[in-house]
């Protein structure tokens, strides 16, 4: 097949192809991906009038040279552009705009062969073309919701004349990738095909629609003009999608219900009409503190998923086997998690009881799989067959990664950790999954620290995205490689962290903890408390959270965190709520007694009701006689709870602990379930003003120092400098 270069540029490239059509190739040279960006659209525009303008032209094919068709827009420069004034943005979107309608009055069909990702803009431009075919890997979609704004390129108007109304409309309020099958079915596009024969494909499609004229155009006048739909189903349309987003989405996140309400505005204007309302509301949506917080983490997301990349890539270590020691819930956790990733693994403990709990774990959650019909049986047989729970150390030859999994015991993980440390191979790492213990202090009784790190899972392993690579003292560089990359095959979010104690997330959620049991000393309702909270965007409240993780579980790591800490954290007022319980058999959920109580519900998961006998057992230790009709000032517990929680992130950052707030905000996020609209504590406290959340922390001053802002942080408010650029 012939090929002529026309046009070549640092984005695009144009070929002619068989002398009567035209290739427009994405190939940015600057970026491993395709993106949107300004430079691009310039390109764009450029490029489609030399298409224009070539003679005896049937068609012209859209193509990627990359392994992504085009990923979307680029979110940094569209970022710096929200924080500027609204007419900056206008003339970078009226240039797209520009661009995708010049696509629609080409003077012959065009059609978008797709390859990898076709997100956001990406899609709006497939969306501009007459027809869109795709191999059977590729994906696409409309995500723009799930970044706090809409789709701002036409893909509100071109998608409902395209597909319908109410698949569009599922669409764009999810912001769901698609499959190919489910983009074929609801006729997004036109064909799956191999990717050896898109190309020739493409030509065949281009002939039969230059050949009948009135196919491609009649496409083209469909997305021109208003939908015809009758009022009924325009009226049961809404209300379904008013109701799903009242109830699976909520309040929080403006932007389904801005592109529900911008949809049903422009189904019966023309596309130039339809586009002008569409851009009002985006730009209106560019303001909202949601949109910052879900830009802001998702460029976060990029940099510390980049940031593992680079570590992993510089990994020379394949794994094949890893040793899990400790088979309670979380050894089986982690095991369950590496044998469905395709690893062997040794699952190693001290008694048979302990390893069929560990295997019962992995059990329960193969079954689980199979029930939503993420697995077959087979493939439960086979993640089940990589387990092999021991009593003893055969096989360990083979391991290149162990994570210790044991009791939270300081001496006891010590022990451990240098028994197994001269059974392994040269090239092994030692790993520990500790949630507070020092990581230089456990290394100090084996023979070679450099092999050594924490590689802390949150529970359930296999739910919780995050990873702390905690990195100590002497700690090498081609270990946290090694736990970096192995993290990542794991399908988890590695964030690596120096030594202290209670690393990063847990050394920011005691400080909560401590202010959740001053506050019920000093009279607040733990329900009252949890309902706050709740309400706020977290998943949990403290006291539920605190019956989650449990009671004993928590008071395990109050030692290390205090003495670690003990200018800022200790037992309050010489008495903590969550020990009272604790000392009197009342550990959580594991027992069916803590803060609440605790019973089975239709489908055996436990279920929470409130047991007066906690406010007996409290009564004692708190200033009010009566905690039931004592109130807190919502406002007060939201501010009590947050603030210390907010100050240890900001020493976290300023210590080294990690290396930017992306880190810290994303650890919260991935760790503790922060609520995601909000962006996490730094971002929170760049919204409400770092000289106003001081003022806040000072009205609390004589809480103690957990409510004391950092040097810094004053130094910050002064000059008002905050945490992030966007």
């Amino acid at each position: 097949m012939t090929q002529k270069v026309i046009f070549k540029g640092g984005s695009l490239e144009l070929t002619m192809v068989n002398e009567n059509f035209l290739e427009l190739i994405f190939d940015s040279k600057k970026r491993p991906i395709n993106i949107f960006d300004q430079i691009t659209i310039d390109e764009l525009i450029h490029v489609l009038s030399i298409a224009e303008n070539q003679s005896n032209i049937n068609g012209l094919i859209f193509s990627s040279a990359k392994s992504i068709f085009i990923a979307g827009a680029d979110i940094d420069e569209l970022g710096q552009m929200f924080k500027s004034d609204n007419s900056r943005l206008k003339i970078f979107f009226d240039k797209v705009n520009m661009a995708f309608s010049k696509i629609e009055s080409l003077p012959f069909p065009t059609v978008a062969c797709i390859s990898g990702f076709a997100l956001g803009g990406g899609f709006e431009l497939c969306l501009a073309c007459d027809f869109r075919i795709l191999t059977s890997k590729a994906v696409v979609g409309l995500p723009e919701t799930k970044l706090g704004i809409i789709p701002g390129w036409g893909g509100t108007v071109r998608l409902p004349r395209i597909i319908g109304l109410h698949k569009a409309l599922e669409w764009i309020i999810t912001g769901k990738h698609k499959t190919p099958n489910e983009a074929l079915s609801d006729g997004a596009v036109d064909a799956i095909i191999d990717s050896s024969m898109l190309l020739k494909e493409s030509l065949n499609i281009l002939k039969a629609a230059f050949d009948e004229k009135s196919g491609y155009k009649k496409r083209r006048d469909q997305k021109q003009k208003p939908l015809l739909i009758e009022n009924t189903e325009i009226i049961e349309t809404k209300e379904f999608f008013s109701k799903y987003i009242s109830s699976k989405i909520g309040s929080s996140y403006p932007a389904p219900s801005v592109a529900l309400d911008v949809i049903f505005r422009t189904i019966n204007v023309s596309q130039d009409e339809a586009q002008a309302i569409e851009h009002e509301a985006f730009q209106k949506l560019t303001k909202t503190p949601e949109c910052r917080s879900l830009m802001g983490l998702f460029i976060n997301d990029q940099y510390i998923s980049s940031k593992a990349k680079r570590f992993s890539k510089n990994c020379s270590v394949t794994v094949s086997h890893i040793t899990v020691l400790g088979a309670g819930i979380m050894g089986g956790g982690i095991a369950y998690q590496n044998a469905s990733k395709g690893f062997s693994v040794l699952m190693k403990d001290i008694s048979d009881s302990s390893l069929l709990m560990g295997v019962n774990e992995v059990k329960k959650l193969l079954t689980k799989s199979i029930s939503i019909g993420k697995i077959s049986n087979s493939d439960a047989k086979n993640i089940l067959s990589r387990i092999k729970p021991s009593m003893s150390y055969e096989g360990i030859k083979k391991t290149t990664i162990v994570i210790e999994a044991i009791i939270e015991n300081k001496t006891i993980k010590s022990e451990v950790l240098a028994e197994i440390e001269n059974k392994l191979p040269a090239n092994a790492i030692l790993s520990s999954n500790t949630s507070t213990i020092s990581i230089d202090f456990l290394a100090s009784n084996l023979n070679h620290p450099d092999r050594f790190c924490g590689m802390h899972f949150f529970n359930p392993v296999h739910v919780m995205p995050l990873v702390e690579i905690v990195r100590g003292k002497r700690t090498s560089d081609e270990t946290i490689e090694l736990a970096v990359a192995h993290a990542t095959k794991l399908g988890k979010k590695p964030i690596i962290v120096n030594d202290c104690p209670g690393f990063l997330v847990n050394r920011i959620l005691f400080p909560a903890i401590f202010a959740f049991d001053m506050m019920i000393v000093d009279g607040a309702d733990f329900q009252q408390i949890d309902s706050v909270i709740e309400d706020w965007g977290w998943p949990m409240g403290p006291a539920y959270l605190i019956d989650v993780i449990g009671l004993d579980t928590a008071i395990s790591c109050f030692a290390t965190i205090i003495s670690g800490y003990p200018n800022r954290m200790k037992d309050v007022y010489d008495v903590s709520p969550t020990r009272i319980l604790c000392e009197k058999n009342r550990f959580g959920q594991k027992n069916k007694q803590g803060f609440y109580g605790y019973e089975e519900d239709d489908k055996g998961k436990p279920k929470k009701y409130f047991d007066k006998k906690v406010l007996q057992m409290l009564k004692a230790y708190t200033q009010e006689s009566d905690l039931s009709n004592y109130k807190f000032d919502a406002v007060t517990i939201l501010y009590r709870f947050m603030i210390p929680m907010c100050i240890e992130a900001a020493l976290c950052l300023e210590e080294g602990i990690v290396d930017s707030p992306s880190e810290v905000d994303m650890s919260i996020v991935y760790g503790l379930g922060f609520p995601v609209f909000r962006g996490g504590l730094l971002r929170w406290m760049d919204e409400i003003g770092i000289n106003n959340f001081c003022n806040l922390a000072d009205k609390f001053a004589h809480l103690g120092s957990l409510y004391k802002p950092t040097s810094k942080m004053r130094k910050m408010a002064r000059e008002d400098i905050k945490y992030y650029s966007f």
